[in-house]
């Protein structure tokens, strides 16, 4: 298995994405407390126990608080990794790169996407080898 994961839907044909399949999350905003909230998530795998995060940002500037606060403490134990990547999501053309790991932020770098597939690789190699007890 390759582990190829491409969208099947088309837009064109089927219509908006966005409209038609991606849960209306706000509707639950009632049942959290204060101003916590439901987000989204861009990109998830795991191996062994271990999961990394790929969020996708269109610029290379502050993460907002909340997901800040998210990647920070969901990362803090080596369970989770979190990939922040900047770049078009459309063309796949990257251009900085950050991290959360151990619950500490890895400030933005210039990237392209050949260097996020190998931090992915990097990090899937660590997982092999870090195998949850």
């Amino acid at each position: 298995m390759s582990g190829c994961n491409p969208l099947r839907w088309d837009c064109e044909v089927q219509g908006c994405f966005n409209k038609k399949k991606r849960p209306k999350i706000e509707v639950f905003a009632d049942s959290l407390p204060g101003k916590c909230c439901f987000g989204d998530v861009d990109a998830i795998a795991e191996i062994n126990g271990r999961g990394l995060f790929l969020e996708w940002k269109a610029t290379a500037g502050n993460v907002p608080t909340g997901q800040r606060i998210l990647h920070e403490r969901l990362t803090k134990t080596g369970l989770l990794s979190t990939i922040v990547v900047a770049g078009n999501a459309e063309t796949m053309e990257v251009h900085h790169m950050a991290r959360f790991f151990m619950g500490r932020w890895i400030d933005w770098e210039q990237a392209t996407l050949d260097d996020i597939k190998q931090a992915i690789s990097r990090w899937a190699t660590w997982a092999q080898r870090e195998a949850m007890p």
